[in-house]
């Protein structure tokens, strides 16, 4: 399965630890507080050989997690309408812009997530009309989210460097503790998906692995029963 060859430079590592005094902010989780967000995990993302196709493991490893503690799983798909279509036509053309505007599909959430997952009717599914799950503008994750006690977000899905980075840095601005998938999201290329866990490590949030968060979750379940 095609997989990331990701890394967080050792300066940058030395640069926190230096800075805050340990390599992460966030040393606990309480999962009750917790929300797994899945990022564009759709069949116009999750082809056979792809980046994408190689995090669906982990991904569901963090799912089973999740719920088992009591989190909160939280799917998010394009919607079929756009903030600014005008500008995406522009930006993009019309052809391009037309393929990523129809790229989610239609119907409900649920039936066009990939087919790799199974959504349970308890999961919080949500539509984004531009980049980024977090922006007011395109979705009203954020709110929803507050109103239910979550502060913290688990950032997982495609493409890295675009809608997942984007739902990263607005969270952060939102207020929310970021942590960063390092092993469950995905990108293009290689050096897509490192300069996208740079930005989020050095500035927006923690860049954990799938290992280092169920490890995290499972000891605040044992400490909490």
């Amino acid at each position: 399965m095609k997989r990331h060859d990701w890394q967080i430079e050792p300066r940058e590592y030395a640069r926190q630890e230096e800075r805050r005094g340990r390599r992460f902010a966030f040393t606990h989780l309480t999962p009750a507080r917790t929300a797994l967000v899945v990022v564009d995990m759709i069949p116009f993302f999750v082809t056979p050989g792809s980046y994408a196709e190689g995090i669906v493991p982990n991904i569901q490893a963090l799912i089973a997690a999740v719920r088992d503690c009591g989190g909160l799983v939280v799917w998010v798909v394009p919607a079929p309408r756009q903030t600014h279509p005008e500008l995406a036509r522009e930006f993009f053309g019309e052809t391009i812009a037309e393929l990523y505007r129809t790229s989610g599909g239609g119907g409900p959430i649920a039936g066009r997530i990939a087919p790799d997952f199974v959504p349970k009717p308890w999961d919080l599914m949500i539509e984004k009309t531009s980049y980024s799950a977090f922006h007011p503008e395109s979705a009203p994750l954020a709110a929803m989210l507050k109103s239910r006690g979550v502060d913290t977000v688990l950032i997982t899905g495609t493409l890295t460097n675009i809608c997942c980075e984007s739902s990263a840095r607005d969270a952060c601005s939102s207020g929310f503790r970021v942590v960063m998938l390092a092993d469950a999201n995905a990108a293009r290329r290689d050096i897509d998906h490192n300069m996208a866990l740079y930005s989020v490590y050095r500035s927006f949030g923690d860049v954990r692995t799938t290992g280092e968060v169920i490890d995290l979750l499972c000891e605040a379940q044992a400490a909490f029963g």
